[in-house]
């Protein structure tokens, strides 16, 4: 299917000093008639390409995620016997057995970066990392390596990963804390068929004949869940286990009957069963669980909903027509041709002065190194380091449940993007891969890279006055326009869209959205402090998002500080107002953070944060640096730069929260951070206070938040001067507008749009 429209710009500004008579009357104040309207239509013409301008990166992108062949050889190398690992295939693997969890990328430590970006001297050596678990060990472990270096040769070798965990193990974690993956679901299935099957009368009655025998069972019409943590320190595990009716919007259809299994260790034999919950019970027994229920103690008062249509995302007509809405709505277009350098081998991007590398791992998705704007180094690292969802209720699910999304690996899980719907018509879409097993996978255009007009201009005034018809001497208007990077990771539930926007006055903009399903709960009418019904036996559970990054500044070099401007208010006098006498006033107090901390936003933002170099200064001799400027509430900290310090979490802390393997508040040593390297750590989120308007899935309108890095004294002056997509208007003595377009004609072309949906290809194995 084509979409076709002829897009004519017509007001004729492109003319360098042109004029026109001013109108009479009140619309010559809106300017609406001064500026000649014309439509060019004598020649109609393409748009510029699609296709954005080819740029060759400086030096190679070191951070790039590992090659499929070198996956492969690192998959083989693991499972030479000289390895001494005694692996088996993941396939025939059971939980007594030592076999490959995943392979990815290890980062390039910072200090070995520098001198090759910096310098003239060859590329730092790459190495992959891998979690094995070791179940047939003696004291089964989960175990990182590091493979390296690549590709694989004679001078490789596998060695425990253990330098940037400072947990006490290491890159090892005890089996109870690993990952809970399909091995140790399929160990627990026999004790919850076992205790289903018993059941079955009695979840049939309450529950409109919802059964479960087993996953593979063809009488089973129940689905089950559980999620994180399965255990606190590694000594124990367990599964808190909920059941849903099945289908394409599950997570919307609870039904209120939780297992409570134990399930530490190896032998599953000795799994067993906690206790059961149902009707705000606990029954530590199934004798118990009948006694009540045969004593017609258990029932509810609404059933939950079997049709799955309410809480797809698709067109509701019973919700009513709305006038107009039958027409295309607004787009985004790159009119005048795309304004951004690729180099795509090496997934680097140039554009109105910023330049920067991309790279991607399973766990933290995209992420950023070596930003600059005009030449000069603003961060040396921007990405995610953790997705974390903590969950409130009066029910074991809703209660128990905190999520980190890297241990889901939220990185494989962003898919591909619908053009002109999740990202502007003519974005340039980027694939990911990743590598599961010995096999590459690639998700086809899952990253978006696009230019947008801002809707607003970067910058504008209108100076009054003057003796024009016009009411003014003279008028000047900059358009506003940023590049975004955009990914959406669907993990589970929820739909995450992040953002990094590089704006044209040299300010960086990241921005997280939720939307997706809910993890609701059943519905009770004495629940309501943990949400609202949201159907007929749902309800939506409250929970808070929060969104870890970390931003390692370089403001020109490594050697910074981070300044606090707080805004107090203070009692003084000045004499030439006598007759005031003492009066409250605004004033900076001003002082640099002297060692390592963490800290919150001030009330009502009465503080400035800035990252400066007090080495380097602008022509008005201010320290050149940049600030950082909340969108919403969030905290911060901040720390020494340290390469074994490159994540504030790890993807098997959840499992471990009395025993992390990676304790982030261990980085604050008392280390100084005056004109020092040092990194900041931020987070974005929201609380989420559920609501009917949840249905079907949460809206990006409201689930949001932000933070914006923006130059403060770096430069002498706006970044706004060089930029020609302005316009300068000034009346004549003849009283005449004369206006500048600096040579950035409105373009006059045909767009052609193609329906997105039969572009989007499907996920491929190599």
């Amino acid at each position: 299917m084509l979409l076709q429209c002829l897009t004519l710009v017509t007001l004729g500004l492109g003319l360098v000093a042109s004029s026109a008579l001013p109108p009479l009357g009140y619309e010559r104040r809106l300017l609406r008639s001064a500026f000649d309207k014309r439509t060019n239509d004598s020649t109609t013409k393409a748009c510029p390409s699609t296709e954005a301008p080819a740029t060759f990166a400086p030096k190679e992108n070191i951070w790039a995620p590992i090659s499929a062949d070198d996956n492969l050889a690192v998959w083989n190398l693991l499972h030479d016997s000289a390895s001494g690992l005694n692996l088996t295939l993941p396939d025939d693997a059971v939980l007594t057995n030592n076999y490959v969890s995943w392979i990815d990328t290890l980062h390039t430590n910072k200090s070995d970066a520098i001198p090759y970006l910096d310098g003239d001297g060859p590329a730092p050596p790459k190495y992959a990392r891998a979690i094995i678990f070791e179940g047939g060990k003696e004291v089964p472990v989960s175990q990182e390596y590091m493979i390296g270096p690549l590709p694989v040769g004679p001078e490789s070798t596998i060695e425990k990963l253990d330098y940037m965990y400072n947990g006490g193990m290491g890159g090892a974690v005890p089996f109870n804390g690993r990952y809970f993956d399909s091995q140790r679901s399929a160990a627990t299935e026999p004790l919850i068929v076992l205790v289903m099957t018993e059941l079955a009368d009695i979840t049939s009655a309450l529950f409109q004949g919802a059964v479960y025998y087993g996953s593979s069972d063809e009488r089973t019409n129940l689905s089950l869940t559980s999620g994180t943590p399965a255990s606190y320190d590694g000594t124990q595990a367990f599964r808190n286990i909920m059941f849903r009716f099945p289908g394409p919007t599950t997570y919307m259809t609870p039904i209120d009957f939780f297992l409570l299994i134990d399930c530490t260790g190896t032998d599953s034999s000795l799994y067993f069963l906690k206790g059961i919950v149902t009707n705000e019970r606990f029954f530590k027994t199934t004798e118990e669980l009948r006694a009540a229920f045969e004593a017609g103690e258990l029932g509810y008062d609404y059933d939950q909903t079997l049709d799955a249509d309410w809480a797809l995302v698709d067109y509701k007509p019973e919700l009513g027509v709305r006038a107009l809405e039958e027409r295309f709505a607004p787009s985004s277009l790159e009119l005048g041709g795309k304004r951004y350098k690729l180099d795509k081998e090496r997934k680097y991007i140039e554009y109105m002065g910023w330049s920067f590398y991309l790279s991607f791992t399973r766990t933290l998705g995209i992420m950023f190194y070596d930003i600059k704007f005009k030449g000069e180094r603003i961060l040396y690292e921007l990405s995610l380091q953790e997705a974390t969802a903590q969950y409130g209720g009066f029910q074991p699910k809703a209660a128990g449940t905190v999520y980190h999304d890297t241990y889901y690996s939220l990185g494989t899980d962003m898919g591909v993007l619908v053009e002109g719907f999740d990202c502007p018509f003519g974005s340039t879409l980027w694939n990911v891969t990743y590598h599961e097993a010995n096999t590459t996978v690639v998700n086809p255009e899952a990253i978006c890279i696009f230019e947008a007009d801002s809707g607003f201009p970067l910058s504008r005034h209108r100076t009054g006055g003057g003796d024009s018809e016009y009411g003014f001497q003279n008028l000047g208007t900059v358009k506003g326009a940023q590049l975004t990077v955009r990914a959406v990771a669907t993990v589970g539930n929820y739909d995450y869209m992040f953002d990094y926007s590089f704006h044209v006055d040299g300010s960086l903009e990241t921005i997280v959205r939720a939307s997706g399903y809910l993890q609701s709960s059943f519905y009770f009418a004495d629940q309501g402090k943990w949400g609202p019904r949201i159907q007929a036996g749902t309800q939506g559970s409250l929970h808070s998002h929060i969104l870890t990054y970390k931003a390692d500044f370089d403001i020109v070099n490594s050697s910074n500080s981070l300044e606090v401007s707080d805004l107090v208010v203070v009692n003084q006098t000045q004499p030439w107002f006598p007759e005031l006498g003492s009066f409250a006033q605004m004033e900076l107090n001003i002082s640099t953070m002297t060692e390592e901390q963490q800290f919150n936003w001030t009330p009502n933002n009465q503080a400035m944060y800035c990252v400066i170099n007090k080495n380097e200064t602008n022509k008005w001799g201010q320290a050149r640096g940049y600030r950082i400027t909340p969108f919403s509430k969030s905290h911060l900290a901040v720390t020494r730069q340290h390469d074994n310090e490159p994540y504030a979490n790890s993807v098997q802390n959840i499992n471990m929260p009395f025993k992390p393997q990676q304790d982030f508040l261990k980085f604050f040593d008392g280390e100084s951070i005056e004109q020092e390297d040092i990194v900041v750590w931020f987070n974005l989120g929201m609380h989420h206070f559920t609501r009917a308007e949840d249905v079907p899935v949460t809206l990006y309108t409201e689930a949001f938040s932000s933070i914006t890095f923006s130059p403060q004294n770096f430069f002498d002056r706006a970044q706004d001067g060089d930029l020609r997509n302005r316009r300068w208007v000034v009346p004549n003595e003849e009283g005449e507008l004369e206006y500048d377009a600096y040579g950035v004609e409105l373009p006059t072309c045909e767009v052609t749009f193609e329906e997105p949906v039969d572009e989007i290809l499907t996920v491929q194995e190599t």
